[in-house]
Protein backbone atom coordinates (compact mmCIF):
# COMPACT_ATOMS: atom_id res chain seq x y z
CA UNK A 1 0.00 0.00 0.00
CA UNK A 2 1.22 3.22 -0.90
CA UNK A 3 2.54 5.46 2.02
CA UNK A 4 -0.29 8.19 2.60
CA UNK A 5 2.46 11.14 3.01
CA UNK A 6 4.44 13.09 0.42
CA UNK A 7 7.83 14.08 1.78
CA UNK A 8 9.13 17.48 -0.05
CA UNK A 9 12.24 19.09 0.61
CA UNK A 10 11.69 22.91 -0.62
CA UNK A 11 13.37 26.37 -0.90
CA UNK A 12 12.06 28.88 1.44
CA UNK A 13 10.43 30.93 -1.18
CA UNK A 14 7.24 28.48 -2.20
CA UNK A 15 6.34 28.49 1.63
CA UNK A 16 3.45 31.23 1.26
CA UNK A 17 2.33 29.90 -2.24
CA UNK A 18 2.18 26.63 -0.82
CA UNK A 19 0.98 27.11 2.63
CA UNK A 20 -1.64 29.44 2.25
CA UNK A 21 -3.17 27.54 -1.16
CA UNK A 22 -1.73 24.86 -2.64
CA UNK A 23 -0.91 22.58 0.61
CA UNK A 24 -4.88 23.16 2.13
CA UNK A 25 -5.84 21.75 -1.65
CA UNK A 26 -3.93 18.99 -2.12
CA UNK A 27 -4.71 17.33 1.01
CA UNK A 28 -8.26 18.40 0.44
CA UNK A 29 -8.90 16.83 -2.89
CA UNK A 30 -6.18 13.43 -2.58
CA UNK A 31 -5.25 11.10 -0.13
CA UNK A 32 -2.20 12.62 0.51
CA UNK A 33 -0.43 14.64 3.57
CA UNK A 34 2.37 16.64 2.65
CA UNK A 35 5.62 16.58 5.15
CA UNK A 36 7.49 19.59 3.82
CA UNK A 37 11.54 20.12 4.97
CA UNK A 38 11.59 24.59 4.57
CA UNK A 39 15.17 25.49 4.19
CA UNK A 40 17.69 27.27 1.75
CA UNK A 41 18.36 25.49 -1.08
CA UNK A 42 21.99 25.19 0.17
CA UNK A 43 21.09 23.33 3.32
CA UNK A 44 19.04 20.83 0.91
CA UNK A 45 21.67 20.30 -1.41
CA UNK A 46 23.92 19.71 1.66
CA UNK A 47 21.53 17.07 3.08
CA UNK A 48 20.99 15.21 -0.01
CA UNK A 49 24.97 15.09 -0.45
CA UNK A 50 24.72 13.16 3.00
CA UNK A 51 22.19 11.08 1.88
CA UNK A 52 18.86 12.68 2.64
CA UNK A 53 16.32 11.74 0.08
CA UNK A 54 12.12 13.00 0.56
CA UNK A 55 9.50 12.44 -2.54
CA UNK A 56 9.87 15.46 -4.56
CA UNK A 57 12.31 18.34 -4.38
CA UNK A 58 12.03 22.35 -5.27
CA UNK A 59 14.96 23.98 -5.59
CA UNK A 60 17.32 27.08 -7.59
CA UNK A 61 17.89 25.78 -11.15
CA UNK A 62 21.30 25.40 -10.75
CA UNK A 63 20.96 23.03 -7.80
CA UNK A 64 18.77 21.02 -10.07
CA UNK A 65 20.64 20.72 -12.66
CA UNK A 66 23.56 19.03 -10.76
CA UNK A 67 20.30 16.72 -9.32
CA UNK A 68 19.16 15.59 -12.50
CA UNK A 69 23.10 15.31 -13.88
CA UNK A 70 24.04 13.37 -11.14
CA UNK A 71 20.42 10.96 -11.01
CA UNK A 72 19.13 11.85 -8.09
CA UNK A 73 15.79 13.22 -9.61
CA UNK A 74 14.73 11.88 -12.29
CA UNK A 75 14.76 14.53 -14.95
CA UNK A 76 11.79 14.37 -17.22
CA UNK A 77 10.23 14.62 -13.98
CA UNK A 78 11.37 18.67 -13.92
CA UNK A 79 8.94 21.63 -14.38
CA UNK A 80 10.51 25.33 -13.87
CA UNK A 81 7.78 27.12 -11.45
CA UNK A 82 8.82 30.30 -10.69
CA UNK A 83 11.00 32.78 -10.21
CA UNK A 84 11.87 34.66 -7.08
CA UNK A 85 12.85 38.14 -6.77
CA UNK A 86 14.85 39.76 -3.63
CA UNK A 87 13.45 42.79 -1.67
CA UNK A 88 13.11 44.62 1.56
CA UNK A 89 11.08 44.30 4.41
CA UNK A 90 10.18 46.47 7.23
CA UNK A 91 7.84 46.10 10.53
CA UNK A 92 4.59 46.46 9.83
CA UNK A 93 2.96 50.58 10.64
CA UNK A 94 6.95 51.56 9.89
CA UNK A 95 7.52 53.91 7.89
CA UNK A 96 8.57 52.49 4.32
CA UNK A 97 12.41 53.26 2.76
CA UNK A 98 12.89 54.52 -0.33
CA UNK A 99 14.63 51.78 -1.98
CA UNK A 100 13.42 52.51 -5.70
CA UNK A 101 17.24 53.58 -6.94
CA UNK A 102 20.50 52.30 -6.00
CA UNK A 103 21.56 55.38 -4.40
CA UNK A 104 18.15 55.51 -2.24
CA UNK A 105 18.81 51.44 -1.70
CA UNK A 106 22.43 52.31 0.11
CA UNK A 107 21.04 55.44 2.34
CA UNK A 108 18.20 52.97 3.89
CA UNK A 109 20.80 50.28 4.42
CA UNK A 110 23.54 52.81 6.07
CA UNK A 111 20.69 54.47 7.90
CA UNK A 112 19.05 51.65 9.27
CA UNK A 113 19.64 50.86 13.15
CA UNK A 114 19.77 47.05 11.95
CA UNK A 115 19.89 44.79 8.90
CA UNK A 116 18.66 41.50 8.93
CA UNK A 117 19.60 38.88 6.21
CA UNK A 118 21.15 35.37 6.12
CA UNK A 119 23.58 33.54 6.15
CA UNK A 120 22.97 30.23 4.25
CA UNK A 121 20.61 31.50 1.78
CA UNK A 122 21.10 32.46 -1.85
CA UNK A 123 19.58 36.26 -0.55
CA UNK A 124 22.33 36.61 1.97
CA UNK A 125 25.20 35.16 0.04
CA UNK A 126 24.25 37.87 -2.81
CA UNK A 127 23.66 40.80 -0.32
CA UNK A 128 26.68 40.29 1.12
CA UNK A 129 28.57 40.73 -2.09
CA UNK A 130 26.46 43.17 -3.37
CA UNK A 131 26.81 45.43 0.04
CA UNK A 132 30.83 44.61 -1.02
CA UNK A 133 30.58 46.27 -4.51
CA UNK A 134 28.22 48.70 -3.49
CA UNK A 135 31.03 50.25 -1.45
CA UNK A 136 28.63 50.17 2.06
CA UNK A 137 29.87 46.53 3.83
CA UNK A 138 31.65 48.56 6.52
CA UNK A 139 29.12 50.54 7.75
CA UNK A 140 26.32 47.22 7.17
CA UNK A 141 27.95 45.03 9.09
CA UNK A 142 28.24 47.13 11.74
CA UNK A 143 24.55 47.28 11.82
CA UNK A 144 24.11 43.43 10.45
CA UNK A 145 21.59 41.21 12.24
CA UNK A 146 22.46 37.74 10.84
CA UNK A 147 20.52 34.58 11.50
CA UNK A 148 22.12 31.06 10.08
CA UNK A 149 18.77 30.09 7.97
CA UNK A 150 15.32 31.11 7.99
CA UNK A 151 13.04 34.06 7.89
CA UNK A 152 14.74 37.16 8.20
CA UNK A 153 11.72 38.97 8.70
CA UNK A 154 11.35 37.81 12.50
CA UNK A 155 14.17 39.67 13.23
CA UNK A 156 11.92 42.93 12.29
CA UNK A 157 8.90 41.45 13.28
CA UNK A 158 10.43 41.44 16.63
CA UNK A 159 12.43 45.07 16.30
CA UNK A 160 15.48 43.38 16.19
CA UNK A 161 16.43 45.00 13.08
CA UNK A 162 15.00 48.07 11.10
CA UNK A 163 15.25 46.07 7.43
CA UNK A 164 15.17 42.44 5.96
CA UNK A 165 16.69 41.02 3.38
CA UNK A 166 14.92 38.86 1.63
CA UNK A 167 13.35 37.10 -1.24
CA UNK A 168 9.63 39.26 -1.50
CA UNK A 169 7.65 36.04 -1.20
CA UNK A 170 9.63 34.44 2.23
CA UNK A 171 9.32 38.36 3.70
CA UNK A 172 5.92 37.79 2.94
CA UNK A 173 5.75 34.74 4.93
CA UNK A 174 6.11 36.70 8.36
CA UNK A 175 3.04 38.03 10.13
CA UNK A 176 3.74 41.57 10.79
CA UNK A 177 5.99 42.47 8.00
CA UNK A 178 5.69 44.86 4.85
CA UNK A 179 7.25 45.19 2.04
CA UNK A 180 8.96 48.22 1.22
CA UNK A 181 9.99 46.89 -2.17
CA UNK A 182 12.07 44.92 -4.75
CA UNK A 183 15.56 45.71 -5.24
CA UNK A 184 16.36 48.71 -7.08
CA UNK A 185 16.77 46.59 -11.05
CA UNK A 186 19.91 47.59 -11.39
CA UNK A 187 21.23 45.11 -8.60
CA UNK A 188 18.53 42.56 -8.77
CA UNK A 189 18.82 39.21 -8.54
CA UNK A 190 16.34 36.64 -9.92
CA UNK A 191 16.42 32.78 -8.52
CA UNK A 192 14.67 30.39 -10.55
CA UNK A 193 12.68 27.31 -8.76
CA UNK A 194 12.12 24.06 -10.02
CA UNK A 195 10.66 20.64 -8.62
CA UNK A 196 11.15 17.40 -9.40
CA UNK A 197 10.67 13.88 -8.47
CA UNK A 198 13.25 11.62 -6.58
CA UNK A 199 14.68 8.78 -8.74
CA UNK A 200 13.85 6.72 -5.38
CA UNK A 201 10.64 8.55 -3.93
CA UNK A 202 9.43 6.27 -1.84
CA UNK A 203 5.49 7.37 -2.82
CA UNK A 204 6.13 8.05 -6.70
CA UNK A 205 2.29 8.29 -6.91
CA UNK A 206 1.82 10.83 -4.22
CA UNK A 207 4.85 12.50 -5.45
CA UNK A 208 3.27 12.73 -9.85
CA UNK A 209 0.07 13.95 -7.72
CA UNK A 210 1.63 17.07 -5.83
CA UNK A 211 3.73 17.57 -9.36
CA UNK A 212 0.33 18.12 -11.15
CA UNK A 213 -0.72 20.70 -8.89
CA UNK A 214 2.20 22.60 -8.81
CA UNK A 215 2.28 22.87 -12.24
CA UNK A 216 -1.41 23.92 -12.34
CA UNK A 217 -3.07 27.06 -13.35
CA UNK A 218 -4.22 26.74 -9.64
CA UNK A 219 -0.54 27.04 -9.12
CA UNK A 220 0.15 30.02 -11.42
CA UNK A 221 -2.06 32.15 -9.49
CA UNK A 222 -0.83 30.85 -6.02
CA UNK A 223 2.61 32.00 -7.26
CA UNK A 224 1.71 35.62 -8.19
CA UNK A 225 -0.07 35.67 -4.97
CA UNK A 226 2.72 34.48 -3.13
CA UNK A 227 4.95 37.20 -3.98
CA UNK A 228 6.52 35.02 -6.99
CA UNK A 229 6.54 35.12 -10.82
CA UNK A 230 5.54 31.92 -12.37
CA UNK A 231 7.30 30.13 -15.34
CA UNK A 232 4.45 28.32 -15.61
CA UNK A 233 2.72 28.21 -19.45
CA UNK A 234 -0.91 27.11 -19.60
CA UNK A 235 -2.47 26.84 -23.12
Amino acid sequence: MASSSVAVMSGLALEVAVNRWLKPAFEAASPYHLEIDWRPTTAIMKSIAEGQRADVVIAINGSMDKLCADGIVRPETRVCLADSILGVGVREGAPKPDVSTVEAFKRALVGARGVAYSKAGASGIYFTGLVERLGIAAEVNARAVTIPMGFTGEKVASGEADIAIQQVSELMSVPGVAVAGPFPPEVQTVSTFDAAIFADAANPEGAAAWMALLASPAATKAYGDGGLVSRLSHS
